[in-house]
């Protein structure tokens, strides 16, 4: 009896252990928007410095108050560099792009937006609402691919609802789609 109990202990331990090493591993944020909020789990280690760049977005409160200011429901949402009225807001310098990290632009996975120059990215990220992999390094007809840096763990409800709105002009959103805040989980 106690073989078998010290047989299914382990068993149930080696396989907590891989969950609780990625949560010990990787930073989370919630997005909180005017149609629900919504979780991240970062790429730490394979996207470090898209990671570092967007949580110092995060910290400095950067994202507080923008919108998705671009909306193509089979494709992506994007955000962070707008406020409402379509304002820009200011932000640092641009950083590397990290798309030669070995993971897909898929269905909630979020991404770097950048202009047609590689190194372009500052503060505006899209998240993939279907499987996008032409954006992927290796099959982008720039040769330099989308960094993706993380992906949506809970809330791709949300995701969905945000995808749906109506859009008008240029892909805008009639009625804004607000970024209440963005918080790191501790």
């Amino acid at each position: 009896m106690n073989r078998l109990l010290l047989v299914a202990f382990a068993f149930a331990f080696a396989m907590l252990t891989p969950t609780f090493a990625q949560d010990g591993k990787n930073s989370r944020v919630v997005i909180d928007t005017n149609h629900g909020k919504f979780t991240l789990e970062l790429f730490d280690e394979k996207a470090p410095v898209t990671v570092k760049n967007f949580l110092q977005y995060v910290d400095d409160k950067h994202y507080d108050g923008l919108v998705f200011h671009r909306i193509i429901a089979d494709f992506m949402i994007q955000g962070g560099g707008y406020e409402p009225g379509m304002k820009e807001r200011k932000t640092r310098e641009p950083i590397k792009n990290e798309a030669g990290n070995g993971i897909a632009n898929t269905r909630g996975t979020i991404a770097m937006a950048r202009t047609n120059v590689a190194d372009s990215a500052t503060s505006q990220f899209f998240i993939n609402t279907v499987d996008n992999k032409f954006l992927d390094r290796a099959n982008a007809k720039d040769g330099v691919g989308y960094a993706v840096f993380g992906k949506v763990t809970e809330g791709l409800d949300v995701v969905d609802a945000i995808r749906k709105v109506e859009t008008g002009a240029r892909d805008v959103p009639v009625k804004d789609v607000v970024i209440r805040s963005v918080r790191r989980v501790k």
